[in-house]
């Protein structure tokens, strides 16, 4: 079985990319919302929300792990690695490569939760992968909100959007790296309102979710954990689990 989870709602588009090549597995999601957001949390507030909802979805039947959150990866990742050793965890990787390799104007743009664009994963990948390119960061402020609130088209979404888009298209950026798995539940509006700021501009959302999905497969073939069952998914939630069900029902 896959356990998958986040702070909230978010990790649902990774399981999106996750269901398309491999849709006859049995998966656990577990939505921590009551917790929810992770950004501005602290480092071992994170760990030990990871281990409690790690122990959760062991005890549930999972038997792989994909922490589908970027602020979690980044803080608890090689915590959970080294105390549960019998899993294997994936995690989330920060889309600057295809971002790099892509870009016309030279400038790729990153939004992300604070703790994800202070934290060591995100620091190394970018200096990695930044050699001729200028890299532009900024917080997504307020988008998990919008995400959880089911708020994902509309003025205030837009609004919201424009906020922390407009610094990032001003310094020149053409391709919009999404650091957070809340955030590609409002690329539709993200391109809408970047359309209005530079029209004529291409602009490109890199979302990770793919790339995850295509690493999850070669661990489970290589731990030999494809089953090939049929399809079954049980939701969980720590707080408020309407969002959670409406969001699954428009996937």
């Amino acid at each position: 079985m896959i356990g998958i989870f986040d702070s909230g709602v978010g990790g649902l588009s990774v399981f999106r990319e996750i269901r398309k090549i491999l849709p006859d597995e049995k998966y656990i999601y577990y939505s921590d919302n009551a917790h929810c957001p992770y950004g501005e949390k602290t480092r071992e507030y994170i760990v030990r929300r990871a281990r409690e909802i790690t122990g959760f979805l062991i005890g549930k039947g999972a038997d792989i792990i994909v922490v589908a959150c970027n602020t979690a990866t980044a803080a608890a990742i090689s915590a959970l690695r080294d105390e549960y050793t019998h899993i294997r965890f994936i995690g989330m990787e920060p889309a600057i490569k295809p971002a790099a390799a892509s870009t016309r104007t030279g400038v790729v743009g990153v939004l992300a939760t604070a703790g994800t664009l202070k934290a060591d994963k995100y620091l190394n990948t970018r200096e990695k992968y930044s050699e001729g390119v200028q890299i532009a960061e900024h917080v997504g402020k307020g988008f998990v909100e919008l995400v959880e609130s089911g708020h994902l088209k509309g003025e205030t979404a837009e609004s919201t959007i424009r906020e922390s888009l407009k610094p990032l298209l001003d310094m020149g950026a053409d391709r919009i790296v999404l650091g957070c798995t809340h955030y590609p539940f409002l690329s539709e509006t993200i391109l809408a309102v970047a359309a209005q700021i530079c029209p004529g501009r291409e602009i490109q959302i890199i979302d990770p979710a793919p790339a995850v999905a295509k690493q999850l497969m070669k661990v489970m073939q290589e731990e030999k954990l494809i089953k090939k069952e049929g399809f079954e998914i049980s939701l969980f939630s720590s707080g408020d689990a309407s969002i959670l069900n409406e969001t699954y029902g428009r996937l």
